[in-house]
Order: C-alpha cells, then structure tokens, then sequence
C-alpha cells in the first residue's frame, strides 16, 4: 500500500481497535480474603500475591525466593512457567518485554509471604515459591480442578477464574492511576491490553463524579464563590 502497488490494506479489520471484551466479575476485598482462607494452606499466599501484586498466573507458577524483596515489598518478574503439550514444563521469558518489570505490594501481605516461605523452608534461592504438594511445578489444570474450584465452592462465588484475583488488584490499583501506569504494573506493552481491565462502573463513576465535585467546591471555597447548593439553600435568593 505504501509502494501504491494496492489501493487498500487488507490486514484492515473492521473495530479491531476497539476494546469490546466481556466484563468479568470483580472480587471484593472480603471476598479475595474468604478464597485465601478456603483454598489450601500451601495456596493462600498465592491468592493473595495473585491479587496484591497483579501477576499473572504462569509469572507466579515461576517466581522464587530471589525474585521477592520482602524488605522493600516488591516482586522482580524476570521469567514465567509455560506448561507443555503431553504434560512437562519449561522457563521461558516474560509474555512481553513490558512483562519483565519490578511490581510493588501493600505491606498488608508482607507478613503473609514471609510466613509462607519459612512454612515450606524456601531456604534455596532458586526452589520455586509455590509448588503442587508433590513439590513439582504447579499445572493449571490441576491446581483448577484439586484447589482453585472447591475454594470457589466454599465461598460461594461461582463462575469466578483465578485470573479475576489479577482483575481485582488492578480494580485497587486503578483508584488514580494512569493508563500509563496501569500498562507499566501489569507487564502490558499496549494500551488495548491495559483497557480490558480498566473497565468503568457505575460505583467507579460515582465516586468520579463525587471527586470532581469535591474539588469544586474546594476551588469555590477558596475563591469565595457561593456553591449551587449553598445558593439553592439561602432564602430569597434565585441561583
């Protein structure tokens, strides 16, 4: 098209920049805190990190004691656990090159990972941080069905995938953060990926819209221009 051999690019699609993805469900905090307590005692950390930090699935199936600054609570993503066709697994880079990147987590779950590591005696810097009781890589598949399903059961919140505890972390992370800074936390290299969980919601523009008008009303305060409201509620006068 560029050389004028073809009038028109046919790799075109028709609404292929636009983010049409189904809504999934959000997780409450007391929600993400009854599955940690539901699910296997091995796998709470990982309910709670898979939430707190925003990794993915295969991010946490591969992460070890190195990759986690308890002191500075920060997770380094350097690699990811990609699970092979017949059964196996292999170590292989990030989803992305935007997937390699240093994740903070609210000192809320230090306590919480630092137990886990001394529970199962990670001593090794390169045993990996979360394991099937075996002690093998974690499979998906399995951890879905064995633990994952009836933690689901338990607390009564069916339809819900581990992927939403990701959904939900990036819905705390999303109080006033960028696109920009959202991209940068959860390893995306484009803003289309970051949009599928930046979705609004009605609670979400609520408390938008409640935000702009306080910060109005600040900047009236300081001015000294009577409000809407404070006009409406003082007598004999129109606003």
């Amino acid at each position: 098209m560029d050389d004028g051999i073809i009038r028109r690019n046919p790799c075109r699609i028709k609404g292929a920049g636009q983010e049409q993805s189904a809504e999934r469900p959000v997780l409450t905090i007391a929600e993400v805190y009854a599955l940690a307590a539901a699910i296997d005692q091995r796998y709470r950390a990982l309910v709670l990190l898979g939430t707190f930090a925003s990794l993915r699935w295969a991010e946490l199936a591969a992460l070890r004691p190195r990759d986690i600054d308890l002191e500075s609570c920060t997770i380094r993503v350097e690699r990811q656990l990609i699970e092979q066709l017949g059964g196996g697994s292999a170590f292989g880079p990030p989803k992305s090159r935007a997937g390699r990147r240093t994740v903070p987590f609210s000192d809320l779950i230090q306590a919480e990972l630092t137990a886990h590591l001394r529970r199962f005696d990670l001593a090794d810097d390169e045993a990996l941080v979360f394991t099937s009781p075996m002690g093998t890589p974690l499979r998906h598949s399995n951890f879905y069905r064995r633990a994952w399903m009836p933690a689901v059961a338990k607390v009564g919140v069916p339809g819900i995938h581990f992927h939403d505890l990701r959904h939900a972390g990036n819905a705390l992370t999303d109080e006033g953060a960028s696109l920009r800074e959202l991209m940068d936390r959860m390893g995306h290299s484009s803003p289309r990926a970051a949009l599928i969980y930046q979705h609004s919601s009605d609670e979400r523009q609520r408390k938008l819209a409640d935000a702009v008008g306080e910060r109005a009303r600040v900047a009236l305060r300081k001015t000294g221009i009577a409000s809407g409201t404070e006009v409406a509620r003082s007598p004999g006068q129109m606003p």
